[in-house]
């Protein structure tokens, strides 16, 4: 059976450098075939999972454990982040929904895209953060984020995601919502999402959105798959 490098990491950590959603990414996705990615990344698991096509033009696709996704957040923070970490770093990244720029600003690894170009999530504005963290989980047909100011001076936000449609119950930190949420708001925030993960985002120029975050790497060992 061939054999791959999986990396894994933690995008979107807390403040104390935990939590995060976690990412597999093959840095030699070139070398997987078309076919073998989707169950790949349903064995997997992973909310989602990258394979870079090219690394030096930053072409790469994403999948969660049931669907492609044209363009997904944490996927591109995390990716920018592990090829500057290997020093295959770009200043593009090439997702199929088009030119994502990205950089890093004081420590943290920023994208730039358009919202959208995000999987359709509904937003739904709840009364406060307690409301946010008392939804329930909703059903395998979900494709929305609840969220509520937790101090509308500063643009604090309480987010929690539900892509059941992608085969997640609930994601632990999700970029592609919060471009989306941004671009509605028009003004910067900052987003604490899950169990304890933290997501900057911030409007971009001629309609983009921003988002930022820190990245940690949990570990790179081979993974070998039954093709075909």
């Amino acid at each position: 059976m061939p054999i791959s490098e999986l990396h894994v990491v933690r995008v979107f950590v807390g403040e104390d450098g935990e939590h995060g959603n976690p990412l597999g990414v093959f840095l030699d996705g070139a070398s997987v075939p078309d076919g073998d990615r989707q169950p790949i990344a349903h064995e997997l698991g992973f909310a989602e999972t990258v394979f870079v096509d090219h690394a030096a033009r930053g072409e790469l696709r994403i999948f969660t454990p049931n669907m492609e996704l044209p363009l997904a957040g944490h996927p591109l923070v995390g990716t920018s982040w592990l090829l500057a970490r290997q020093g295959l770093g770009v200043a593009t990244l090439r997702p199929p929904a088009g030119e994502v720029a990205t950089w890093s600003e004081d420590g943290t690894i920023w994208i730039r895209g358009r919202p959208e170009w995000s999987p359709p999530f509904e937003l739904r504005e709840l009364a406060s953060a307690a409301e946010v963290d008392a939804h329930p989980l909703p059903g395998p047909e979900s494709m929305f984020e609840v969220w509520a100011w937790s101090d509308r001076d500063s643009g604090r936000v309480r987010a929690r995601v539900f892509p059941g449609e992608a085969g997640i119950d609930e994601d632990e930190a999700t970029g592609s919502a919060a471009m989306m949420l941004v671009a509605e708001l028009g003004r910067p925030i900052t987003i604490d999402q899950g169990g304890g993960s933290l997501i900057l985002a911030r409007p971009g120029p001629d309609g983009t959105a921003e988002v930022g975050g820190r990245t940690e790497h949990v570990s790179a060992e081979p993974y070998e798959w039954r093709s075909g």
